[in-house]
C-alpha cells in the first residue's frame, strides 16, 4: 500500500516537472552593416542588453525572452523581408527599425499583421498622428527640428545657412529640412541653398563642400548620417577652418566624433538625451552596456533600450487577451532612462531636447 502511495507520489511530481514554457519572441530589425551600422549596431545590442536583465529576473510572466535578430542592411527590400521573416517566427513585437526610410518601407507589413513595431529611433513625420502598428520613444522631426531652429535663432549670429541632406533618407531629412526651414524662416532666418546627395562610397565630399561654401551664407547645416557627416565635415574645414557648421541629431553617435575628429569641434546638434545625466536609472544601464559592450551606448542604445523595455513591460502588464498595442496603450506611460515615456492614442511621445556642441571631443550640453 505504502510502495503504491509512494510511486503515485512519484509520477505526479515527474509530471509536474514538464518541460518549461515555449519563450516569447521578440524581434529586433535595424541597419547593422552599413553607413548607419553604428546606429544599428547600438541599437541592437542595447536591446540585447534589455532581454538579458529581463531574464535575469525571471522573464515576463514566468516565461524567458528570446531575441530575434535582423540586419535590414538599410535596403527597403532586405527589411521588409526581415520583418515578414520575424511575423512568421511568431514575433509578438519588433523593436525597429532605426532608420524613417525603412520604416516607411516596413510599416504597412506590420499594419497587415497587427504586430506591433516599436522604434527607438525613427522621427519622420510621414507616421505622424497615425492609427496603425508603428509607436516609437523619440520625438517626430516637427519636435526636434523646430526646436532647434527657435534655439539658432536665438542664441547665435546664423542668419544666412546653406543646408545639405541626405537623398537617401528622404522622409527623415527632408522633412527635419522643412521644418527646420518654416521655423527659421519666419524667425528671420533664410535657407540659402539646399543640396540633396545620394550616400554612398562614390559621395564627392569635396566637391559638395566647394558647392555649399559658394552658397552666400553664414553657416553651414548638414542634415545625414554620422560617417557622412564626419566626412563632409573634413572637407568643409580643408575650405573654410571657422564656418560654423550645425547638424540635426541623427549624426549624433559617437561614430561622429571618432571619424571627423578636429574637423567636428565646435558642431552643434539637438539630441533627446543627456550623455551625463546623473539620473540613477541611466547611470545604471550606462555601466551595464559598458561593462557588456566594452564602448559608449550613444543615443540609438539609450533608445533602443527604452524601446525594448516599453515593449517588455507591456508585456509583463497586459490582460488576458490583449495585444501588445492594447496593452502600451492602456499604460501609456512607462519609465524612461532619464525621464517618463508617454505615449499619446497614436503611439507618439514628447521629449526633452538637449542643445548640445562637440567640445574637446565631447558632446557637451550647452542648453
Amino acid at each position: 500500500m505504502w510502495a503504491w502511495t509512494i510511486l503515485i507520489l512519484g509520477v505526479t511530481v515527474l509530471l509536474g516537472c514538464g518541460p518549461p514554457p515555449e519563450p516569447i519572441l521578440i524581434g529586433f530589425v535595424g541597419g547593422t552593416s552599413g553607413r548607419v551600422a553604428d546606429l544599428g549596431i547600438a541599437g541592437r545590442d542595447a536591446v540585447l542588453l534589455a532581454v538579458e536583465l529581463r531574464n535575469r529576473t525571471g522573464g515576463v510572466a514566468g516565461r524567458k525572452v528570446k531575441l530575434l535578430i535582423k540586419d535590414d542592411e538599410q535596403n527597403p527590400e532586405v527589411a521588409q523581408r526581415a520583418v515578414r521573416e520575424l511575423i512568421d517566427r511568431g514575433v509578438v513585437a519588433i523593436v525597429g527599425p532605426m532608420t524613417s526610410a525603412m520604416a516607411i518601407a516596413v510599416v504597412p507589413i506590420a499594419d497587415e499583421a497587427k504586430v506591433l513595431l516599436m522604434s527607438p529611433t525613427v522621427s519622420t513625420d510621414d507616421l505622424n498622428g497615425r492609427d496603425d502598428y508603428f509607436f516609437r520613444v523619440v520625438d517626430s522631426t516637427l519636435d526636434n527640428a523646430t526646436r532647434a531652429a527657435r534655439y539658432h535663432l536665438s542664441e547665435s549670429s546664423l542668419r544666412r545657412l546653406a543646408a545639405v541632406y541626405d537623398l537617401r533618407n528622404k522622409s527623415y531629412t527632408e522633412s527635419w529640412l522643412n521644418n527646420f526651414r518654416a521655423t527659421y524662416v519666419q524667425g528671420g532666418g533664410e535657407v540659402v541653398e539646399a543640396l540633396g546627395f545620394e550616400s554612398g562610397g562614390e559621395t564627392a565630399f569635396l566637391q559638395l563642400a566647394q558647392d555649399l561654401l559658394a552658397a552666400p551664407a553664414d553657416g553651414v547645416l548638414i542634415v545625414a548620417n554620422s560617417m557622412d557627416t564626419a566626412l563632409l565635415c573634413q572637407q568643409i574645414r580643408k575650405l573654410d577652418r571657422s564656418i560654423p557648421i550645425i547638424t540635426s541629431e541623427w549624426a549624433a553617435t559617437e561614430r561622429l566624433i571618432e571619424l571627423g575628429g578636429k574637423a567636428v569641434e565646435g558642431m552643434i546638434v539637438a539630441q533627446n538625451f543627456d550623455r551625463n545625466s546623473t539620473e540613477p536609472r541611466y547611470r545604471a544601464f550606462y555601466q551595464a552596456y559598458r561593462d557588456r559592450f566594452h564602448r559608449e551606448p550613444g543615443f540609438g542604445g539609450v533608445l533602443a533600450f527604452e524601446a525594448a523595455n516599453v515593449v517588455l513591460d507591456a508585456l509583463a502588464q497586459r490582460q488576458e487577451g490583449q495585444t501588445v498595442k492594447e496593452a502600451v496603450l492602456a499604460a501609456r506611460r512607462f519609465e524612461g532612462l532619464q525621464e517618463p515615456i508617454v505615449f499619446d492614442e497614436f503611439g507618439d511621445v514628447t521629449r526633452s531636447l538637449f542643445i548640445t556642441v562637440v567640445r574637446d571631443g565631447r558632446f557637451v550640453v550647452v542648453q
